[in-house]
């Protein structure tokens, strides 16, 4: 097919308003079909429903697991998860959590990382050469956690197994998820869990770590399966946070609309990104019903955009569009974004709450991120500093893009999640110009 005729073909898809096939929801396996027919009704962090699995861990025990959670919006929903735990007796004290959240899988029901058949592993990450599936599954530091004497659960978040629509990348229905999921690991029993709990995230998790850092409220409020949570820290790896790019946009029309425009160009640079911008106003209109995709989309890439996010997850997505517009993915946006005052405020509000973390922060990130800007954290730093909180950025050696964080930061957060842990005072990782009270 020579480039002329392959552009007139993808022309034509664009602008014709051609249909696509509608397919029937994409297959899950059975625990997580029961789940999606189940109520969401109970206790934050209940355990709805459990079952043993396989786990190639020395030492440890593995379950799949279905708790209550609730959105941004105090919504309830159901979340799916798993927990890893050692299997030797716990000490009196218990064993302290460790929560992780993982980073962008997708938004189809099928994209839970606890859905693939070894999911109580170390991280495992598509793009990296020892990547051995269609997606991210995993946790990192698994094994080192669990010789620790540590209790670990990782949640899927809610509408990737546990019915619903995936509220991608709202952080603060991310991050309910995230407290949920350590609420529920220390309900059960058969863990030896203690209420001790470190947050740690990367990516789309780590703007839910974060997120959760500032949910002070949710964390103590009462009535919980699992109350009165002692938190001891956060862990965050690249993690994004669209609200504190635009903070300032609510203000006036000529704002909103310059803000909308700037995160479109910022994430527009190739189909990838774009793929990642498509699904957070996708994951943003599910959590804020008075919004539409059309206000972002043309009428035929409202429908693209929703088809394939229903039933896609991350990387199929991104290689669906490529193959059916190639370079010409912009042409699915609208040319003048509507609503975006309602946008703007729904980002911000699904965002990381300005408010002072319950514990401290530390993040790690790469220079060489092009899926998180950099920017976004730097932003965060400050914003929170100039509230007194302890927030840390550490730049990672050499030029490490976003897939390598995971990996090169796990034995640089051991030590600081053990001394945690131990009780051992922390320093405040806020720049000296940075520890005041400035205005951001």
């Amino acid at each position: 097919m020579t480039f002329q005729f392959q552009l007139a073909f993808i022309t034509a898809i664009i602008f014709s308003g051609v249909s696509f096939p509608t397919l029937a929801d994409p297959a899950i396996p059975p625990f997580y079909e029961a789940v999606t027919k189940l109520k969401a009704e109970g206790q934050l962090g209940q355990v709805i429903k459990k079952e043993s699995i396989k786990t190639n861990v020395p030492g440890a025990q593995a379950w799949r697991i279905a708790y209550i959670s609730s959105d941004v919006s105090n919504r309830k929903t159901i979340s799916t998860g798993l927990i890893v735990a050692p299997i030797a007796k716990a000490p009196s004290e218990g064993r302290p959590v460790m929560a992780w959240a993982h980073g962008t899988t997708g938004t189809a029901q099928n994209c839970g990382p606890s859905q693939v058949l070894n999911p109580a592993a170390p991280l495992n990450q598509y793009f990296l050469v020892g990547g051995n599936s269609w997606t991210d599954y995993g946790i990192p530091n698994l094994e080192e956690f669990i010789k620790e004497g540590y209790v670990v659960v990782a949640t899927d978040y809610q509408g990737l197994g546990g019915g619903g629509k995936h509220q991608y990348a709202v952080a603060g229905t991310n991050g309910r998820d995230l407290i949920n999921s350590a609420r529920a690991a220390i309900s059960i029993k058969d863990t030896g869990a203690s209420k001790r709990t470190i947050f740690y995230g990367w990516s789309q998790g780590g703007g839910a770590t974060i997120a959760a850092a500032s949910l002070g409220d949710y964390l103590n409020q009462k009535g919980a399966v699992t109350d009165d949570l002692q938190v001891l820290g956060f862990v965050a790896l690249a993690p994004d946070d669209a609200g504190v790019m635009i903070q300032n946009a609510n203000k006036d029309q000529a704002s909103a609309d310059k803000a909308i425009n700037g995160l479109i160009q910022l994430f527009s640079d190739n189909v990838f990104n774009f793929s990642h911008f498509a699904m957070t106003m996708w994951g943003t209109q599910v959590a804020y019903p008075n919004l539409k995709l059309s206000d972002m989309f043309t009428d035929q890439g409202s429908k693209v955009i929703d088809q394939v996010l229903t039933n896609k997850c991350m990387h199929v997505t991104a290689d669906t569009l490529n193959y059916t517009y190639g370079n010409q993915f912009k042409a699915l946006l609208s040319d003048k974004p509507a609503n975006t005052m309602a946008w703007v405020k729904a980002l911000i509000d699904g965002s990381v709450l300005p408010v002072k973390p319950v514990a401290p922060v530390i993040i790690y990130w790469g220079t060489k991120d092009t899926a998180v800007p950099p920017i976004m954290h730097e932003l965060y730093q400050k914003q929170m500093c100039a509230m007194g909180s302890n927030i840390e950025r550490i730049q990672l050696p050499g030029e490490q893009t976003h897939f390598a964080t995971p990996g090169v930061s796990g034995p640089m957060y051991l030590q600081w999640v053990k001394d945690r842990i131990a009780g051992k005072p922390v320093l405040n990782g806020c720049p000296k110009s940075l520890k005041s009270s400035q205005i951001f």
